[in-house]
């Protein structure tokens, strides 16, 4: 079985092989012949058996042209993992808001279409003073900032399409959860935790992450968040914090290119790769 890996371009910025390179030696192990491909120029994919964005980094700073490329994949019926409807609908983080309307525990979020000094007060008058701002298209970080109470608006966000969510300090001091599952069931859990004095856990950042029971509710929240979406994941990573009340709340749904952390699977990474094979047969 032939396996495309979408891969970041040749000038992203970020190194990348960390997480390629765990993810792509489970699949050989289980006898897939895997091929890095250039997201934004993959070339012909005709010759593979399926085709998985699981590094496709920076799609959120080109989305047009990944919207083209997922539209291209669904008209030549590749088999994707995971499958285009459900990429399209993960690939925008307003999903969040749809899932708290279905009554799931997400952290609290309001869009901005276009980012103002009003709509920063109104979030301030109901999240408190200290704000977290993020595009709803975005990635590691990527123009995330946090605002305390006397924070004058970012230039680079003013107009812009952004979220805006109460910042929780328990990102912080305790960490964010993730939460890994593969063919719908239960895999792993890592914590992450940001380095001294911020409040981002990307590793580029600084963060580090260690393995770690699921907290109590933590299983049944990412398995409700997943069943809510438009489509059945071969993988997903379901990352949570603790809300302000000690309650866990997803962050965000990562169904398109996660680190899977297999190197903290007790399997280590089987149920992936039988995840995966699992569904190509069923193609």
């Amino acid at each position: 079985m032939r396996a495309a890996i979408f891969v970041p371009a040749p000038d992203y910025p970020e190194d990348w092989d960390w997480a390629y390179e765990v993810e792509a030696a489970v699949l050989l192990r289980a006898g897939f012949s895997v091929e890095a491909r250039d997201w934004t120029d993959p070339g012909d994919l005709s010759g593979f058996d399926l085709v998985m964005p699981l590094v496709a980094w920076g799609y959120h700073a080109a989305p047009d042209r990944w919207h083209a490329l997922l539209d291209r994949l669904e008209g030549e019926n590749r088999n994707v993992f995971n499958p285009v409807p459900l990429l399209r609908w993960n690939s925008d983080k307003r999903y969040l808001s749809e899932l708290g309307r279905r009554g799931l525990s997400v952290i609290p979020t309001r869009i901005a279409e276009r980012l103002d000094e009003l709509a920063l007060a109104e979030a301030r008058a109901e999240y408190g003073n200290e704000l977290v701002i993020k595009p709803p298209i975005s990635a590691s970080a990527d123009g995330t900032h946090r605002l305390g109470a006397d924070d004058p608006l970012p230039e680079e966000s003013r107009g812009r399409a952004m979220m805006i969510q109460p910042f929780l300090r328990s990102v912080a001091e305790e960490g964010e959860y993730s939460i890994m599952f593969f063919g719908g069931e239960y895999s792993h859990s890592i914590v992450k935790r940001p380095k001294a004095g911020d409040y981002r856990v990307q590793p580029h950042l600084g963060g580090s992450e260690q393995a770690c029971p699921p907290p109590p509710g933590a299983i049944d929240l990412a398995r409700a968040a997943l069943a809510a979406a438009p489509a059945k994941a071969v993988y997903a990573r379901v990352d949570m914090i603790r809300d302000g009340s000690g309650g866990l709340a997803i962050i965000e749904l990562e169904l398109i290119e996660p680190a899977l952390w297999l190197q903290h699977a007790p399997d280590g990474g089987g149920s992936f790769a039988a995840a995966v094979g699992s569904a190509l047969s069923k193609k």
